[in-house]
Protein backbone atom coordinates (compact mmCIF):
# COMPACT_ATOMS: atom_id res chain seq x y z
CA UNK A 1 0.00 0.00 0.00
CA UNK A 2 2.75 2.42 0.98
CA UNK A 3 4.66 1.90 -2.25
CA UNK A 4 1.72 3.00 -4.37
CA UNK A 5 0.53 5.84 -2.15
CA UNK A 6 -0.57 8.74 -4.35
CA UNK A 7 1.28 11.44 -2.45
CA UNK A 8 4.51 13.39 -2.78
CA UNK A 9 6.53 13.20 0.47
CA UNK A 10 7.98 16.64 -0.22
CA UNK A 11 4.47 18.10 -0.54
CA UNK A 12 3.36 16.47 2.72
CA UNK A 13 6.44 17.79 4.49
CA UNK A 14 5.87 21.27 3.10
CA UNK A 15 2.33 21.52 4.46
CA UNK A 16 3.23 19.78 7.73
CA UNK A 17 5.93 22.39 8.38
CA UNK A 18 3.30 25.11 7.99
CA UNK A 19 0.60 23.29 9.96
CA UNK A 20 0.68 25.64 12.95
CA UNK A 21 -0.18 28.53 10.62
CA UNK A 22 -3.39 27.11 9.10
CA UNK A 23 -5.70 29.28 11.20
CA UNK A 24 -3.57 32.42 11.16
CA UNK A 25 -5.76 34.72 9.05
CA UNK A 26 -2.74 36.84 8.12
CA UNK A 27 -0.35 33.94 7.56
CA UNK A 28 0.62 31.74 4.64
CA UNK A 29 -2.91 30.38 4.25
CA UNK A 30 -4.59 33.78 4.12
CA UNK A 31 -5.69 33.26 0.47
CA UNK A 32 -7.56 30.08 1.45
CA UNK A 33 -9.37 31.95 4.21
CA UNK A 34 -10.22 34.79 1.85
CA UNK A 35 -11.62 32.56 -0.90
CA UNK A 36 -13.35 30.11 1.47
CA UNK A 37 -16.71 31.94 1.80
CA UNK A 38 -16.89 32.13 -1.99
CA UNK A 39 -16.24 28.42 -2.40
CA UNK A 40 -18.70 27.54 0.36
CA UNK A 41 -21.50 29.69 -1.11
CA UNK A 42 -20.90 28.24 -4.58
CA UNK A 43 -21.13 24.66 -3.31
CA UNK A 44 -24.20 25.49 -1.22
CA UNK A 45 -25.93 27.12 -4.20
CA UNK A 46 -25.60 23.94 -6.25
CA UNK A 47 -26.17 21.38 -3.49
CA UNK A 48 -27.43 22.70 -0.14
CA UNK A 49 -25.13 21.17 2.45
CA UNK A 50 -27.44 21.03 5.46
CA UNK A 51 -27.80 17.44 6.75
CA UNK A 52 -25.63 16.08 3.89
CA UNK A 53 -22.88 13.53 4.42
CA UNK A 54 -19.81 15.36 3.09
CA UNK A 55 -16.22 14.27 2.50
CA UNK A 56 -13.44 16.85 2.11
CA UNK A 57 -10.45 15.25 0.36
CA UNK A 58 -7.13 16.92 1.14
CA UNK A 59 -8.70 18.92 3.96
CA UNK A 60 -5.44 20.23 5.41
CA UNK A 61 -6.11 22.26 8.54
CA UNK A 62 -9.86 22.10 8.01
CA UNK A 63 -10.70 25.55 6.64
CA UNK A 64 -13.41 24.33 4.25
CA UNK A 65 -14.40 21.25 6.28
CA UNK A 66 -15.09 23.36 9.35
CA UNK A 67 -17.14 25.86 7.35
CA UNK A 68 -19.23 23.11 5.75
CA UNK A 69 -19.91 21.56 9.17
CA UNK A 70 -21.02 24.97 10.44
CA UNK A 71 -23.42 25.06 7.48
CA UNK A 72 -25.14 21.97 8.88
CA UNK A 73 -23.35 19.18 7.01
CA UNK A 74 -21.91 16.05 8.61
CA UNK A 75 -18.30 16.34 7.46
CA UNK A 76 -15.37 13.97 7.30
CA UNK A 77 -12.04 15.53 6.37
CA UNK A 78 -9.16 13.37 5.15
CA UNK A 79 -5.51 14.16 4.52
CA UNK A 80 -2.11 12.49 4.72
CA UNK A 81 -0.41 15.40 6.51
CA UNK A 82 -0.75 14.31 10.14
CA UNK A 83 0.26 17.66 11.65
CA UNK A 84 -2.34 19.54 9.62
CA UNK A 85 -5.02 17.07 10.75
CA UNK A 86 -4.10 17.60 14.39
CA UNK A 87 -4.46 21.34 13.86
CA UNK A 88 -7.89 20.77 12.27
CA UNK A 89 -9.02 18.59 15.19
CA UNK A 90 -7.77 21.10 17.74
CA UNK A 91 -9.51 23.98 15.98
CA UNK A 92 -12.81 22.06 15.92
CA UNK A 93 -12.49 21.53 19.68
CA UNK A 94 -11.57 25.14 20.35
CA UNK A 95 -14.46 26.65 18.41
CA UNK A 96 -16.83 23.77 19.23
CA UNK A 97 -17.66 22.81 15.67
CA UNK A 98 -20.05 19.87 15.72
CA UNK A 99 -20.46 17.29 12.99
CA UNK A 100 -16.85 17.23 11.78
CA UNK A 101 -14.26 14.47 12.10
CA UNK A 102 -10.83 13.97 10.58
CA UNK A 103 -8.93 10.89 9.39
CA UNK A 104 -5.38 10.31 8.19
CA UNK A 105 -6.12 8.21 5.11
CA UNK A 106 -5.82 8.51 1.34
CA UNK A 107 -8.85 8.99 -0.89
CA UNK A 108 -8.05 5.74 -2.68
CA UNK A 109 -7.92 3.74 0.56
CA UNK A 110 -11.14 5.26 1.88
CA UNK A 111 -12.84 4.49 -1.45
CA UNK A 112 -12.04 0.82 -0.91
CA UNK A 113 -13.40 0.94 2.64
CA UNK A 114 -16.47 3.14 2.15
CA UNK A 115 -17.61 3.25 -1.48
CA UNK A 116 -20.72 5.28 -2.28
CA UNK A 117 -20.91 6.62 1.30
CA UNK A 118 -21.16 10.38 0.78
CA UNK A 119 -23.72 12.78 -0.69
CA UNK A 120 -21.04 15.37 -1.49
CA UNK A 121 -17.27 15.13 -2.01
CA UNK A 122 -15.05 18.21 -2.19
CA UNK A 123 -11.46 18.25 -3.40
CA UNK A 124 -10.23 21.83 -3.40
CA UNK A 125 -6.72 23.12 -4.19
CA UNK A 126 -5.37 19.58 -3.95
CA UNK A 127 -5.10 17.98 -7.41
CA UNK A 128 -2.08 20.14 -8.28
CA UNK A 129 -0.14 18.66 -5.35
CA UNK A 130 -0.34 14.92 -6.11
CA UNK A 131 1.55 12.69 -8.57
CA UNK A 132 -1.60 11.18 -10.09
CA UNK A 133 -4.62 13.53 -10.07
CA UNK A 134 -6.69 11.12 -12.19
CA UNK A 135 -6.49 8.57 -9.36
CA UNK A 136 -7.90 11.13 -6.91
CA UNK A 137 -10.77 11.91 -9.29
CA UNK A 138 -11.58 8.19 -9.61
CA UNK A 139 -11.54 7.79 -5.84
CA UNK A 140 -13.85 10.77 -5.37
CA UNK A 141 -16.25 9.26 -7.89
CA UNK A 142 -16.20 5.94 -6.04
CA UNK A 143 -16.81 7.63 -2.69
CA UNK A 144 -19.90 9.61 -3.74
CA UNK A 145 -23.34 8.09 -3.98
CA UNK A 146 -25.14 7.84 -7.35
CA UNK A 147 -26.64 11.25 -8.03
CA UNK A 148 -24.26 12.90 -5.55
CA UNK A 149 -21.98 15.85 -6.23
CA UNK A 150 -18.19 16.11 -6.47
CA UNK A 151 -16.57 19.56 -6.45
CA UNK A 152 -13.03 20.29 -7.58
CA UNK A 153 -10.91 23.42 -7.65
CA UNK A 154 -7.38 23.64 -8.97
CA UNK A 155 -4.98 25.68 -11.10
CA UNK A 156 -4.80 25.74 -14.89
CA UNK A 157 -1.49 24.99 -16.61
CA UNK A 158 -0.61 27.74 -19.07
CA UNK A 159 1.72 30.77 -19.27
CA UNK A 160 -0.81 33.13 -17.68
CA UNK A 161 -1.33 30.81 -14.73
CA UNK A 162 2.44 30.47 -14.31
CA UNK A 163 2.76 34.24 -14.30
CA UNK A 164 -0.13 34.88 -11.89
CA UNK A 165 -0.08 31.87 -9.55
CA UNK A 166 3.65 31.30 -9.26
CA UNK A 167 5.64 34.38 -10.28
CA UNK A 168 3.06 36.88 -9.00
CA UNK A 169 1.57 35.16 -5.96
CA UNK A 170 4.74 33.48 -4.67
CA UNK A 171 7.62 35.71 -5.73
CA UNK A 172 6.34 39.25 -6.32
CA UNK A 173 3.39 39.67 -3.95
CA UNK A 174 4.38 37.01 -1.37
CA UNK A 175 0.76 35.88 -1.09
CA UNK A 176 1.95 32.26 -0.86
CA UNK A 177 5.21 30.64 0.30
CA UNK A 178 7.68 30.15 -2.54
CA UNK A 179 7.48 26.63 -3.90
CA UNK A 180 3.79 26.19 -3.04
CA UNK A 181 2.99 25.24 -6.63
CA UNK A 182 4.88 23.39 -9.35
CA UNK A 183 3.96 24.35 -12.88
CA UNK A 184 4.22 20.79 -14.22
CA UNK A 185 1.64 19.56 -11.70
CA UNK A 186 -1.03 22.08 -12.64
CA UNK A 187 -4.09 20.61 -14.39
CA UNK A 188 -5.74 21.98 -17.52
CA UNK A 189 -9.56 22.05 -17.50
CA UNK A 190 -9.60 19.74 -20.54
CA UNK A 191 -7.50 17.22 -18.61
CA UNK A 192 -9.70 17.38 -15.52
CA UNK A 193 -12.81 17.06 -17.70
CA UNK A 194 -11.31 13.91 -19.20
CA UNK A 195 -10.57 12.45 -15.77
CA UNK A 196 -14.17 13.17 -14.75
CA UNK A 197 -15.65 11.55 -17.86
CA UNK A 198 -13.56 8.44 -17.29
CA UNK A 199 -14.85 8.26 -13.71
CA UNK A 200 -18.56 8.63 -14.67
CA UNK A 201 -18.77 12.16 -13.32
CA UNK A 202 -20.89 14.52 -15.42
CA UNK A 203 -19.57 18.08 -15.55
CA UNK A 204 -22.46 20.38 -14.58
CA UNK A 205 -20.79 23.74 -14.01
CA UNK A 206 -17.40 25.34 -14.56
CA UNK A 207 -16.37 28.60 -12.95
CA UNK A 208 -13.22 30.67 -12.81
CA UNK A 209 -12.01 32.68 -9.86
CA UNK A 210 -10.76 36.24 -10.11
CA UNK A 211 -8.56 38.01 -7.57
CA UNK A 212 -7.59 41.60 -6.97
CA UNK A 213 -4.31 41.58 -4.98
CA UNK A 214 -4.76 45.22 -3.93
CA UNK A 215 -8.20 44.79 -2.36
CA UNK A 216 -7.66 41.10 -1.51
CA UNK A 217 -11.08 40.38 -3.01
CA UNK A 218 -12.01 37.14 -4.78
CA UNK A 219 -14.97 36.58 -7.09
CA UNK A 220 -16.33 33.90 -9.42
CA UNK A 221 -16.41 34.52 -13.16
CA UNK A 222 -16.21 32.70 -16.50
CA UNK A 223 -12.43 32.99 -16.84
CA UNK A 224 -10.84 29.58 -16.14
CA UNK A 225 -7.35 30.61 -17.25
CA UNK A 226 -5.86 30.56 -13.72
CA UNK A 227 -7.99 29.30 -10.79
CA UNK A 228 -11.05 27.28 -11.76
CA UNK A 229 -13.77 25.14 -10.18
CA UNK A 230 -15.75 22.13 -11.45
CA UNK A 231 -19.13 20.96 -10.17
CA UNK A 232 -19.67 17.36 -11.24
CA UNK A 233 -22.43 14.86 -10.58
CA UNK A 234 -22.19 11.11 -10.32
CA UNK A 235 -24.42 9.30 -12.77
CA UNK A 236 -27.60 8.18 -11.05
CA UNK A 237 -28.26 4.48 -10.63
CA UNK A 238 -31.49 5.04 -12.55
CA UNK A 239 -29.65 6.50 -15.56
CA UNK A 240 -29.24 4.28 -18.63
Amino acid sequence: MTSTLNADPAELAKFSDLAHRWWDLEGEFRPLHQMNPLRLDWINSICPLKTQQVLDVGCGGGILADAMARSGAHVTGIDLAAKALRVAQLHALEVQTDNVQYQEISAEALAQQQPASFDVVTCMEMLEHVPDPASIVRACAELVRPGGWVFFSTLNRNPKSFLFAIVGAEYLLNLLPRGTHEYAKMVRPSELAGYCRSADLDLRQTRGMGHNPLTQRYWLNADTSVNYLFATQKASAASP
